[in-house]
């Protein structure tokens, strides 16, 4: 009843929130996506999104569409799999952001596993500016990571948001003194993007805690310590934003490939972009 090919569009589209990004991402033009997206509506009788010139927002039956399409969309890569015969083989070394530590990124690399048991996949979690090092250097064969900002478009889009001042409820901050601040070690992204930010804009800054592990990072915040920059769709339970601060702009993450492409590498990104919206959920 329901399209392979549409449903992955649609689910696309949800990700990016984008007809045109998902056509990009797609590699298809966008009355393409439009196509897709119209004719799944037709086959489920309900519109799934709401748009106009400047937004697009799923209805409610959009959402309740999102967990079936990645039902049927699992369903049938494993059957393709399994009568196709083919085994994907290999050492597959893959590097992920801080960032998603706390999100569902472990169901999808789980999810992977399961499909391809015979491949040897190696986890790295590290700051988005080391696994950039570490691509360059031929250490990594995929990453998903910020991108370094402006202008850096490597790779293939996942997800954008804004960067965001959280800390603990309650915390204020004193405009008279110099801003403590919570950060990664250099080369964090997150960390020069803060920096940047306030130098700019005039602040005085202090370093209250550094540390290379978000889990660190967080506790320190939620013990009132500072202010930590952070993805707005991902602050962490127990944290909130906090006000009086420059604005940190949009961030991006992104897929990115060494110069070595392999079946692995590809089966790999296509999972983490058919699953892109569980990177947002807490696990």
């Amino acid at each position: 009843m329901y399209d392979p090919v549409q449903l992955r569009t649609f689910l696309t589209v949800a990700q990016t929130l984008s007809f045109t990004q998902a056509a990009g991402r797609l590699g298809v033009r966008q009355s393409t996506v439009s196509q897709h997206v119209r004719r799944l509506e037709e086959a489920t009788g309900r519109p799934l999104f709401l748009r106009d010139t400047h937004s697009v927002e799923l209805t409610e039956d959009g959402e309740a569409l999102l967990g079936f399409a990645r039902t049927i969309l699992e369903a049938h890569e494993r059957a393709a799999a399994y009568f196709t015969g083919t085994r994907l083989r290999g050492r597959l070394r893959f590097g992920a952001s801080e960032d998603f530590v706390l999100t569902r990124l472990p169901e999808i690399l789980e999810g992977f596993r399961h499909e391809h048991p015979e491949v040897d996949l190696e986890l790295s979690v590290e700051l988005s500016g080391t696994l950039h090092e570490r691509l360059d250097a031929g250490r990594l064969d995929l990453v998903l990571a910020k991108r370094r900002g402006p202008g850096d478009e490597r790779g293939r889009l996942v997800w954008r948001d804004r960067m965001v001042w959280i800390g603990a409820e309650g915390l204020r901050v004193d405009p008279d003194r110099p801003v403590p601040l919570i950060v990664f070690p250099p080369p964090g992204i997150t960390r020069a993007r803060a920096l940047e930010v306030l130098e700019r804009d005039g602040r005085g800054w202090r370093i209250a805690c550094t540390s290379g592990s978000l889990s660190g990072l967080v506790a320190a915040a939620r013990a009132g310590l500072g202010v930590m920059a952070h993805t707005r769709g991902l602050i962490p339970p127990g944290l909130v934003r906090v006000a009086g601060l420059p604005d940190l702009g949009p961030v991006e993450f992104a897929l990115l490939r060494g110069g070595r492409g392999s079946p692995a590498a590809e089966a790999l990104a296509s999972a983490v972009l058919s699953g892109a919206d569980r990177l947002t959920r807490p696990a």
